[in-house]
Parts: structure tokens; C-alpha cells; sequence
């Protein structure tokens, strides 16, 4: 198909973009497991916990919620070609938060607990690329409590048996930046809305409960 737009009324652009050098998509879960004391406010020695149900939340850590440990230089053969691959070690970190609801409905929820999990990925992502990690579903569920009761210290709770199942959907790119040149025509603003101001309204009368005249 031939492009209709005239070649005069294009020129050379250059912008600044990132480049995409390798792209995954990839689903993963992961355990918390905990036994002993957590931190709930105003949890007191006197509160039962029996037939409490415990709930959780989990987002990205707000500081470096991605690291790269380690990128190593490995040899691959695709399609019969010998290809130099990056194998990564990333490091991705969350913020886990319980909330334990009581069977009258009142709710304590815990201090945020951090958790990490490390995973292998091969890419094209050489040395200098950057890494990006995109969580495009993040969710968690308690698969298990044990037997949780109030103490020892204030504003604690004992698990026995606690277990949190952490998914994990992400998209994981290799980047860098470039400086592209193409042929393309500058924007130009479209046309006012056309406004015109309303003329007078009346308001609707009421002719059976106000004649408008007597006879």
C-alpha cells in the first residue's frame, strides 16, 4: 500500500525511545511461611482468636522492588546459530500485609512484612541494557494459619502454621535508549468546536393550574 500523505510536507525527526531488545511474559508463585510472633496493633492478651479468618495484600516494595544480582553470558544454540544470551538473577522484592478478622468483624492488620524472591531468566540483555519488570497481576492468598493466639508480648500474634501463597504475573523487558530518524509531518492543531451561545429558555408553564388568561 502507497503511502498518501505528499513527500514534500515530510522531513527528518529525531526522537529519543527505548529500544526493546528481548520481551517475556511469565507467571510465577512463591511461599511465605512464617511460625512464631507477628505485629498486629491493637491485638491484647485477652483477644480470642478462635474462628478467625486471616486475609492478605501484597504490592511492590516501594524502594528498589527490583534488583539485578547477577548477569552471566551464556551460549545458546537457536535454529542451528550460536547465539550469546544473558542468564539474570533477579531479586524481586514485596510488602506482604495480613489482616486477621475477628468473627464480631473487627480487623487487625499487621506491620508491613517484607518478602523476596530470586528467580533465573535468559534474555538478550547484554551489559548496559536495563531491566524492567512489570507486574501486570499481583495477588496472594493464606493457604494456611495454624493455630494463632494472642501474645506473648502486646500487640502480637503466634502462628503455627502460617502460609502465604504469592502470584506473580509480570512482563520483563531488556531496554536501552536510541536516538531514531524518520520521515514524518509535524501535528497541526485541529479546528475550534464551533459555539454558538443559546438563546433565551423559558420555563414551562403551567397553563391548567394558572390560566393564562380569565374569561
Amino acid at each position: 500500500m502507497q503511502d498518501s500523505m505528499p513527500s514534500q510536507l515530510r522531513e527528518p525527526i529525531c526522537i529519543n525511545v527505548d529500544k526493546v531488545f528481548d520481551w517475556i511474559v511469565k507467571e510465577a508463585s512463591f511461599e511465605f511461611s512464617h511460625t512464631g510472633p507477628l505485629t498486629f496493633h491493637g491485638v491484647t492478651h485477652q483477644t480470642n482468636l478462635e474462628h478467625a479468618v486471616v486475609t492478605c495484600h501484597v504490592v511492590p516494595r516501594a524502594i528498589h522492588p527490583v534488583k539485578i544480582l547477577n548477569r552471566e553470558n551464556r551460549q545458546f544454540t537457536i535454529d542451528g546459530e550460536t547465539v550469546c544470551l544473558q542468564n539474570l538473577t533477579i531479586q524481586k522484592n514485596f510488602t506482604l500485609t495480613l489482616v486477621v478478622t475477628l468473627p464480631n468483624h473487627t480487623k487487625f492488620t499487621s506491620d508491613p512484612i517484607h518478602v523476596s524472591r530470586c528467580e533465573q531468566v535468559t534474555l538478550c540483555a547484554p551489559k548496559g541494557t536495563d531491566v524492567e519488570i512489570l507486574f501486570t497481576d499481583l495477588d496472594c492468598f493464606v493457604c494456611s494459619m495454624g493455630n494463632p493466639t494472642a501474645g506473648p508480648g502486646a500487640n502480637q500474634i503466634t502462628f503455627t502454621d502460617l502460609n502465604v501463597t504469592i502470584s506473580v504475573c509480570q512482563s520483563i523487558q531488556s531496554t536501552f535508549p536510541v536516538t531514531v530518524e524518520f520521515l514524518a509531518t509535524f501535528c497541526e492543531p485541529r479546528a475550534e468546536l464551533p459555539f454558538a451561545c443559546p438563546g433565551v429558555v423559558r420555563p414551562a408553564q403551567c397553563p391548567t393550574v394558572f390560566p393564562p388568561h380569565v374569561r
